[in-house]
C-alpha cells in the first residue's frame, strides 16, 4: 500500500474542520497551545521579583529587629527633655540624666518612645525623678522607628 500524498493529508485535515453530524452546524476552530504565564509575562515577573524580594527582605529584617529585644532593664534619673522629632517619620525622643549624688549628674541616657501615651506620661513627669523601663533593639534599619536603640515602654515616679 502506498503512503498518502500531501494532498490527501490536506483533504483529511480540511474535513476535520467540518462540523460533525448533529452538532448544530458550527465549525469548531482548532485549538492552539497557549504559552505558560511566566513565558507570557516574563518582564513583569522579573521586575516584580527584583523589586519585591529586597522589599520583602527589608520588611522581614525590620519586623525581627523590632520584635526581638537584645536587652531590657530600668534606668533612674531626671527626665531632662522629651520631644517629637523628624521630617517625615515623627518619633518621640528624650534624655534622662542619671545622678550619683544629689546635684551631680554623671550620665545621660538617650531614648526613644513608640507609644504616645507613654510619651505623654514622661512629658508630664519631666524634671522629676523617675524610673523608666526600656528594651534595647539592635539593628533597626531606619530612624523612622526611633533615633536610638533604646525604646522606653513604661515610666514611674521614684521617690528622691
Amino acid at each position: 500500500m502506498n503512503a498518502p500524498s500531501s494532498d490527501e493529508y490536506a483533504a483529511a485535515s480540511a474535513g476535520a474542520d467540518q462540523p460533525a453530524a448533529g452538532t448544530g452546524g458550527t465549525p469548531v476552530p482548532p485549538r492552539t497551545p497557549t504559552a505558560s504565564f511566566l513565558r507570557r509575562h516574563w518582564l513583569g515577573v522579573t521586575v516584580s521579583a527584583m523589586l519585591g524580594l529586597p522589599a520583602l527582605g527589608f520588611a522581614a529584617w525590620t519586623a525581627v529587629a523590632l520584635s526581638w529585644s537584645y536587652s531590657d532593664g530600668t534606668r533612674a534619673g531626671y527626665v531632662q527633655k522629651i520631644s517629637r522629632k523628624g521630617w517625615l517619620c515623627k518619633t518621640w525622643e528624650g534624655t534622662l540624666y542619671t545622678d550619683i549624688a544629689k546635684g551631680f549628674r554623671s550620665d545621660s541616657f538617650s531614648f526613644s518612645v513608640r507609644d504616645d501615651s507613654v510619651a505623654k506620661a514622661i512629658a508630664a513627669l519631666s524634671g522629676k525623678r523617675v524610673t523608666v523601663t526600656y528594651a534595647q533593639h539592635v539593628g533597626v534599619p531606619t530612624s523612622c522607628f526611633g533615633e536610638t536603640e533604646y525604646f522606653v515602654t513604661a515610666v514611674q515616679v521614684t521617690p528622691e
